[in-house]
This record gives C-alpha cells, structure tokens and sequence, in this order.
C-alpha cells in the first residue's frame, strides 16, 4: 500500500513539475527537449528519397543552421541599429526607393500566393544584395559596431555566394565548408 502510495506521489510531483518546465519554455520561448517531436524523417515518405540525398541533406544541414542564425541575426542588427540611428521610421526615410518597391512587389506576391506571410518586417523581404545596399547607403549607423566598411563588403558578398549553393540545396564543397567557417570568423572579428 505504501508503494502504491509513494508511486502515485512520484506521479503527481513529476506532473506538477512538467507543468512548469511547460510554462518556463512558453514564457521564454525555448526547447528544452522534453517532447518527442515527429520529423520529416520518420515520415511514411522519407526513406523513399534517394540514399545519396538523405546524406547530402544531414550534411548540408549544419551549414544551414550556421546560415540561417548569421542571416537571421544581420538582419536583426541592421534593424536595430537603424533604428536607434534614425528612429522608427528609418525603413521609410533612408532605404532607396528600388528596394522599398522591390519588397513591396515580394511581399504583394507572397500575399497573392495564398501562403502565410513570412514576416510582417519588410526588412526580411530584401534579398541579401539589398541588405548591404542598405547598410552601405547609410554607414554611420554601422560605424559605430564594424571596424572597415569595405572589409563588410567583402564578408557580405563572400556570404552572398555561399548563400547560393546553401539556400539552393547543393552540396558545399570541401573548401566552401572552409571558407564558411572562415568567413563567419572574420564576420565576429569584424566586430571586435
């Protein structure tokens, strides 16, 4: 009987606290990997994809998530440091026209498509070509965090043709996986 007891206090304490584990990762918006989430790969369909695919995509996949983070966090940075420069209305006073009709013809076509809307930011609407245009067009904003604007060029436009291959699903090759790595280094070190 003190068993059972014991067991069914186990139970409920272990209920209570994934309870609040639950709330904690609403609240701060994290995974904590408690829950067993179904993947694409164990998918009825999946392991009808070639073999060879199934490697390039494991192996393309970590220079995705490098990628998508860096890309994700420039973007991030231009908006905040455009906007404590310029104020609020920094996308309406200082981005070129070509690009504002640009995202607007991206964003109208996302609408037409029926698909969710990505993004209410403009910002994520701009190709990466766009957003060091931007950057470049107003550079004291960026002065103040990037030691040399044309070592910025640089680094964008060699991430620019990394973007290719990684946002197109082929294969990096060895030395591209290189020079991601350096790249994303000197990307940190620009800012130090």
């Amino acid at each position: 009987m003190k068993n059972n007891q014991e067991i069914k206090l186990f139970v409920l304490a272990n209920s209570l606290i994934e309870n609040k584990l639950d709330l904690v990762e609403d609240e701060f918006s994290v995974d904590l990997g408690r829950r067993e989430k179904e993947s694409i790969k164990e998918a009825d369909y999946y392991a009808q994809f070639d073999s060879v695919f199934r490697v390039e995509a494991r192996d393309m996949s970590r220079h995705y998530e490098v990628f998508y983070c860096l890309e994700k966090s420039i973007r991030s940075l231009v908006v905040q440091l455009m906007r404590e420069k310029y104020g609020d209305n920094w996308w309406e006073e200082k981005v070129k026209d070509e690009i504002k009709t640009n995202v607007k013809q991206n964003i109208k076509k996302e609408v037409e498509s029926s698909f969710t809307q990505r993004s209410e930011l403009e910002i994520d609407y701009t190709t990466f070509g766009e957003l060091t245009e931007i950057v470049k067009g107003n550079w004291e904003a960026f002065s103040v965090l990037f030691r040399n604007e044309k070592a910025f060029q640089k680094i964008m436009s060699s991430l620019n043709q990394l973007r290719g291959p990684i946002a197109h699903c082929c294969p990096l090759a060895e030395d591209e996986v290189v020079r991601l790595n350096l790249i994303v280094k000197d990307w940190f070190r620009l800012m130090d």
